[in-house]
């Protein structure tokens, strides 16, 4: 509705006066109130609000008390409030890593190169990038038949370890071999076997610990480069948009490899508050693979998880970035009122990501990405059965893992073909639950 001509005569007044009086004020209130809505000035207790040059609002209420008051909070602070009452607050935001902000195959493909560039560098040279798969699938395989749950349980650390001192011992034992056979002046396929036997045992001694986990640590280190190379391209302005509209908000990772990105230092570092891998506890991890390992068990993974949950209330009340309930100690309030706010966890795993993280309280995002992206991880569980290359999942294992995803489905709070929608999922999932909590609070 346009104002009136002496509404407007009013308001020039008001402005035009460099202090104006409390009476003032609130006759230009109840004029203006009259004049507009031609109705009488409001009974004692009333109150009017404006804004006053767009930064403090004033209200002036015709009681005997007190005729008006200026708000503490800037503008900012009250849209920022105003914008917490419609939607859920934001506390916690975990990422899967692989294939969620790169592409898991390019990845590995790239620190395979580095291992075989590094085992050429100790020596041992005939070594293809791939060798380090094949050889960790042939270790697991082997395993399974003997113990098929200390199979699912061995680590993606541990059976890259292993695949790297078993091609070191393949290529020194034959070496070995060569040798004894030229001194003896025949071929290899006539030794004995006790000579076979002392010569595999020779080899064995011979591959150095170090030396193995030297070329072990160069994999590592151009998986965490070959991830800051291989970065969805969006990832890095849409992670600016969320610290943006979410200021307060952890941010963390939750990882079953090793991957951290709090060592990719040139992208995800400045924007990662911790990472939690399922290596840093082993027991857990190895309880884990051996309850999915047996077939009358449903194997859980609260464990990673609830263990996000504590990193997050531990660097919430240090950071104080949780308001503390009134009363008691400080500490406990602030620990009490994460369940305040919301926890989403953003993954493409629906086993793994969506089935665990739920279990534990968080909103999940499943990130089913367009095929511009290049993932690989999620259709291990297609119709065809088909592992990518760098993949060391068993049959059995593939087979749970199917069942499990089948009952973490209905955990799906939102679904993102593409990195630039994130934001706004998150925003849907907050409204989501900003009017679950007031239909709540009616009841």
């Amino acid at each position: 509705m346009r104002p009136s001509r002496p509404c407007l005569a009013a308001i020039a007044v008001l402005l035009a006066s460099s202090a104006p009086t409390q009476s003032q004020v609130c006759a230009f209130v109840q004029q203006t109130r009259i004049i507009h809505d031609n109705t009488a000035p409001a009974a004692a207790g009333a109150a009017y609000s404006l804004p006053l040059h767009n930064k403090n609002s004033l209200t002036c209420a015709p009681t005997t008390t007190s005729l008006f008051s200026t708000a503490e909070a800037e503008v900012e602070d009250d849209e920022a409030s105003a914008t917490a009452e419609r939607t859920g607050q934001l506390g916690l935001l975990t990422f899967d890593l692989d294939d969620t902000l790169y592409p898991v195959k390019v990845v590995i493909e790239e620190a395979n190169t580095a291992f075989a560039k590094a085992m050429h560098r100790f020596g041992y040279d005939g070594i293809q990038p791939s060798d380090i798969d094949e050889t960790g699938k042939q270790i697991r395989e082997e395993m399974a038949l003997t113990d098929p749950k200390d199979a699912a349980a061995l680590s993606h650390t541990e059976l890259r370890l292993l695949a790297i001192r078993r091609q070191m011992e393949s290529i020194r034992l034959l070496r070995s071999l060569e040798e004894v056979a030229k001194d003896w002046a025949t071929s290899v396929g006539d030794l004995t076997p006790v000579v076979v036997e002392n010569c595999k045992t020779f080899a064995k001694k011979e591959v150095s610990s170090s030396v193995v986990q030297a070329v072990y640590q160069a994999w590592e280190m151009e998986r965490h480069h070959a991830a800051e190379r291989n970065l969805y391209p969006e990832v890095i302005d849409v992670l600016k948009q969320i610290k943006a509209d979410h200021p307060d908000v952890i941010i963390g990772a939750v990882t079953d490899g090793k991957a951290n990105p709090m060592l990719m230092t040139f992208t995800l570092a400045p924007y990662f508050d911790f990472c939690m891998s399922w290596e840093d506890d082993q027991a857990g991890r190895t309880k884990f693979f051996k309850e999915l390992g047996a077939t009358d068990s449903d194997a859980e993974l609260k464990w990673i998880y609830k263990a996000a949950l504590e990193k997050y209330r531990e660097l919430a009340v240090t950071r104080g970035t949780l308001k503390k309930k009134g009363g008691g100690n400080g500490d406990a309030a602030a620990a009490t009122s994460v369940d305040d706010k919301v926890w989403i966890h953003v993954g493409d795993d629906l086993a793994y990501d969506v089935g665990g993280s739920a279990a534990c309280g968080a909103k999940t995002i499943l990130m089913e990405l367009a095929e511009k992206y290049g993932q690989t991880a999620r259709h291990r569980f297609g119709s065809s059965n088909r592992l990518p290359a760098w993949s060391v999942t068993t049959k059995s294992e593939l087979e749970k893992r199917k069942v499990m995803n089948l009952a973490a489905e209905k955990y799906v709070n939102s679904r993102v073909s593409f990195i630039t929608r994130l934001p706004e999922a998150i925003e849907d999932i907050l409204e989501d639950c900003a009017a679950s909590d007031a239909d709540a609070a009616d009841e």
